[in-house]
């Protein structure tokens, strides 16, 4: 399994941890790993080819892909940052932000058509009772889009990039077969697949330059990216699943 620390940090300190993070990194900016998976959400939400949908962000962070689902209807969004989402509430009025403890908050069950999570579930101390809730406030039909980073490609070509876990800052990967064991007793899965291929160390390094990509995407477009991606080489693990009617 991958690094497993403080399973039973208190949520004090989970809080302080994830408004420090996402002070320092999310109010700052998204890089590229975050940009590829909000471009895999919006194509799904664009499938759906609804603008009347009530949606809920889970783990949202300092808020920064809710300003492209509000497009799609009414946004909910809930994190630990506290302090985080007092400020962004000013900025984002249209967004219902909620703090605390997201398996303690007491949402109306069946009430969204759509959850999005994204790099949430490694972070939860309880990974199946998290998937059960979801699905629980979701109607039936429902989707929950989920992202969460892909164990082998991290644990294999970058843990020498990637810091300790910190006090507060729980961290269970999961390989594609142990998402699907999560997500298949509750929902029907439409997609599972690898995004954005990045390695710092090993052979995959080499492949994964920015001066191959770079060669790469002049001569043959974006299918030497996908043909990684399909091997199971990207960063993050996506996941949309359909809620059984």
């Amino acid at each position: 399994m991958s690094p497993d620390r403080d399973r039973d940090a208190p949520i004090a300190l989970q809080q302080s941890f994830w408004d420090n993070w996402n002070t320092q990194h999310r109010e700052t900016g998204v890089g590229e790993v975050s940009s590829d998976q909000k471009r895999v959400v919006l194509n799904w939400l664009n499938g759906i080819a609804r603008t009347d949908l009530d949606i809920l962000d889970v783990g949202c962070g300092a808020g920064w892909l809710d300003p492209s689902l509000k497009q799609f209807g009414v946004v909910t969004a809930t994190d630990l940052s506290a302090d985080v989402l007092a400020r962004i509430r000013t900025r984002i009025p249209q967004v219902n932000y909620i703090a605390g403890d997201f398996m303690e908050l007491p949402f109306e069950p069946a009430s969204f058509d759509v959850a999005v999570s994204l790099e949430v579930l490694a972070h939860v101390a309880d990974q199946t009772a998290f998937i059960a809730k979801i699905h629980s406030l979701l109607r039936p039909g429902g989707w929950l889009m989920l992202a969460t980073q892909n164990r082998p490609v991290l644990e294999r070509h970058n843990m020498n990039s990637i810091q300790p876990a910190a006090p507060g800052q729980l961290r269970r990967w999961t390989d594609a077969g142990e998402l699907r064991a999560l997500i298949e007793p509750h929902f029907e899965i439409a997609e599972l697949f690898t995004k954005t291929p990045r390695a710092s160390q090993g052979p995959l390094r080499l492949i994964n330059a920015r001066p191959l990509r770079q060669a790469m995407r002049a001569i043959v477009g974006e299918s030497f990216e996908r043909m990684k991606e399909r091997l199971g080489l990207g960063w993050t693990l996506m996941c949309l699943a359909k809620k059984r009617a």
